[in-house]
């Protein structure tokens, strides 16, 4: 498969690395760039209104509400900032969000886009090192924002560079398909960032490459970007993953192989229990079903396969692992994640968050927690993307085609 561009795309991207690159030697030097403006979005009005009449409709287990947090454009991966001051909300286009709840009643009071004197490209992946400084993954490019939760309120914030633009992937890798990157701080204190591949299965001619580089897998890397190396071999396309809070073991969910029909292959979630293990993308399609590109090969050896095989194109995305105390104690160490929704199945599926509870033996078992946000026409009137947790114990769910952050509550009920 090949990409052709135009000379005014080519020009486009070139002028944007530029100035990129100028703005990031100014920021460095703590200067000032002369941007002073930013875009701020309304919050309540009828949108809201909107928003919260189709919330009426979501179904969750007994004593849980649902309510709008913040309305956010394009709304995708979510860090909650250390202090609990803001939730930085990445998107698949050029801006991240600041969403701030001033008076802490637990509604956002005020959304703007982050760092806007900084170009940014496809800012999908926002997370937060053990000290407070902000990582956010783009399609070629890691910065570290070292103090973004004490000078958000300012158009200029110093970025510092894990990996330079072109620098994450090899730049004639660069796509327009599965180029939203997550990322992750593990328990050993290093960086995890995931690599989507840009074809739905990987050409053969292409695997010794993907292999060194970490592309269609996680790598792992120092946060100054040095001892970078490949954790995860064999993932198609995943946006999410969350170390377990007890055993440090890494989940991740993957997004399975299109073009093999409705019902199959299942989607996956994966544990992880040691460096460099291979879990069967593109010999397998998702879960144990084989791709027909790679069906007459040998897979390699040891192939780890899902510990959830999920509903095939339900597209499960974001995810994380609940250590708060709101939540009846059932949900402590379990894992929320967020099903984006098919976009080519006849009838769509997923649109919903998620719950897998995980046994003593590691054993996990999947259902629905929270659903509603397809019609009785087939419709979706939303597409959750990501699940992120507050201090106070909720949770938040981001929506990209609502614009929308969702929070989530439990309400014990009175006695008597």
């Amino acid at each position: 498969m090949k990409y052709f561009f135009t000379p005014f795309i080519v020009f486009a991207l070139i002028t944007h690395n530029v100035y990129s690159q100028t703005a990031l030697e100014t920021l460095g030097q703590f200067k000032t760039t002369g941007v002073t403006d930013f875009s701020v979005v309304e919050q309540g009005g009828e949108k809201a209104a909107a928003i919260s009449k189709t919330l009426e409709r979501i179904k969750l287990p007994k004593g849980f509400k649902i309510g709008l947090y913040a309305i956010v454009p394009d709304a995708r991966h979510m860090a909650v900032g250390p202090q609990g001051i803001v939730v930085f909300v990445g998107t698949r286009k050029t801006e991240v969000w600041s969403v701030t709840d001033r008076d802490k009643n637990r509604v956002a009071d005020e959304v703007k886009n982050f760092a806007p004197s900084l170009p940014k490209a496809i800012p999908n992946g926002p997370c937060f090192t053990k000290d407070g400084f902000l990582i956010i993954a783009e399609q070629n490019r890691v910065l570290n924002y070292p103090a973004a939760g004490f000078f958000y309120e300012s158009p200029d914030v110093v970025a510092v560079p894990i990996a330079a633009q072109g620098e994450l992937i090899p730049p004639d890798e660069e796509s327009y398909n599965h180029t939203a990157r997550v990322c992750r701080i593990g328990p050993d204190g290093k960086l995890y960032i995931s690599l989507g591949q840009p074809f739905n299965v990987s050409p053969a001619e292409k695997l010794d490459l993907y292999r060194q580089t970490g592309i269609g897998g996680i790598i792992r890397m120092n946060l100054d970007g040095t001892n970078r190396e490949v954790y995860t071999y064999g993932v198609r396309n995943s946006v999410g993953m969350d170390f377990h809070p007890e055993t440090g073991e890494l989940w991740w969910t993957d997004n399975q192989v299109d073009g093999m029909g409705d019902n199959t292959p299942p989607g996956e979630l994966n544990r992880q229990t040691e460096a460099g293990q291979h879990f069967g993308h593109p010999w397998f399609g998702g879960g144990q079903v084989r791709t027909s590109e790679y069906k007459d090969e040998t897979p390699p050896e040891g192939i780890v396969h899902p510990a959830v095989e999920t509903e095939a194109h339900a597209a499960d995305l974001g995810m994380t692992f609940y250590t708060g105390q709101m939540f009846p104690e059932e949900y402590k160490n379990g894992i929320f994640s967020a099903q984006h929704g098919s976009w080519n199945r006849t009838t769509p599926i997923g649109a919903r968050v998620m719950f897998t509870s995980i046994d003593e033996e590691g054993k996990a078992t999947m259902r629905p927690f929270a659903e509603g946000w397809i019609d009785e026409n087939d419709e979706y009137l939303g597409r959750p993307v990501d699940v992120a947790q507050l201090r106070d114990g909720s949770i938040l769910v981001s929506d990209d085609l609502a614009g929308a952050i969702y929070r989530i509550w439990y309400e014990p009920e009175s006695e008597g």
